[in-house]
């Protein structure tokens, strides 16, 4: 088939080599964002360097956008991490329209953080999605899912790059097939089961110690390593990274810590205390909890969140 390949940053970049290192398929353009600062995106980089057509519209409303998009005579239109809004005119342009990548089990999870939530809410599951989007978040039929299982101490990082990076860009290469063999899955999405999410941010990482500990190590982890999770101390924002959960490690107040070892820094939280094992302080660099105690000269008796 002949492809246009819509994408952003590292996912958009591999789904694109997966396609042309495949070779079954033609790209004929590839779309990404404009370019910030002057800064190429990855997948620009990448479809340069392999002659391929780039196209950098900010929007997919213009005329000419469209007429440019008409042009490539495509099939299908894969939109691997696609942030920018494409509404129906410019998705229905290619034969057999267009199909989207997105990091949850929809209707579960619509929104820009999909990953973030279900760790934090402790999940045991989430997954990927291959659908046919339309105007609405994340809507769309379905034509093919995976799960992916949640272990007890996955954080945000290892989900992502560990499972639904390669899932993905396993799915990619498959939808593509599904679409090539002809009458490729639709399946309605159950919006009665829907949910959605905004962005996990900064005000939404920010840890209240007197939450139950899995609840707080759910917020840690599922923080890791974007936006990072934190808390205060004296006055300046203290993000933690690595942890580890301790139920039997309640001593003290809510926020105050424990313990200070080579091993980390033990805070206590609802029903148990989590131990600190990598902070960022006041902006600075990533540090162990060993190293930061000892620079600030926080020591047993201290609270966090102040």
């Amino acid at each position: 088939m002949r492809l246009i390949v819509m994408g952003q940053q590292a996912f958009g970049k591999a789904a694109l080599e997966a396609i042309v290192d495949k070779g079954e398929d033609e790209v004929v353009a590839v779309y990404c964002a404009p370019d910030k600062d002057g800064r190429q995106d990855p997948i620009k980089e990448y479809a340069l360097e392999k002659g391929l057509t780039v196209m950098q519209p900010d929007n997919f409303k213009d005329k000419e956008v469209l007429d440019e998009m008409r042009a490539f005579d495509a099939d299908l239109c894969v939109m691997a991490y696609v942030i920018i809004f494409v509404p129906e005119e410019a998705r229905d342009i290619p034969t057999h329209g267009s199909i989207c990548y997105h990091p949850s089990m929809l209707p579960l999870h619509r929104g820009p953080s999909s990953i973030n939530w279900p760790i934090i809410w402790g999940a045991e599951k989430t997954g990927i999605s291959y659908f046919w989007p339309d105007d609405g978040l994340d809507e769309g039929e379905i034509l093919l899912q995976k799960e992916i299982d949640i272990g007890p101490d996955d954080t945000l990082g290892t989900v992502y790059f560990e499972k639904a990076f390669p899932m993905g860009i396993d799915a990619t290469l498959e939808a593509i097939d599904l679409v090539r063999a002809g009458d490729p899955p639709k399946i309605k999405q159950d919006d009665s089961k829907a949910t959605y999410e905004g962005w996990c941010n900064k005000k939404a990482a920010e840890i209240d110690w007197s939450r139950s500990v899995g609840e707080v190590y759910n917020l840690i982890r599922g923080c890791n390593p974007q936006p990072g999770a934190w808390t205060t101390f004296n006055g300046e924002t203290l993000q933690i990274f690595d942890s580890e959960k301790v139920e039997d490690g309640a001593f003290g107040r809510v926020g105050e810590v424990s313990g200070v070892g080579d091993d980390g820094m033990l805070v206590t939280a609802g029903r148990g205390a989590i131990r600190v094992k990598r902070v960022r302080y006041a902006g600075g660099k990533k540090v162990t909890a060993a190293e930061f105690a000892g620079e600030v000269g926080l020591d047993v008796g201290g609270k966090l969140g102040t």
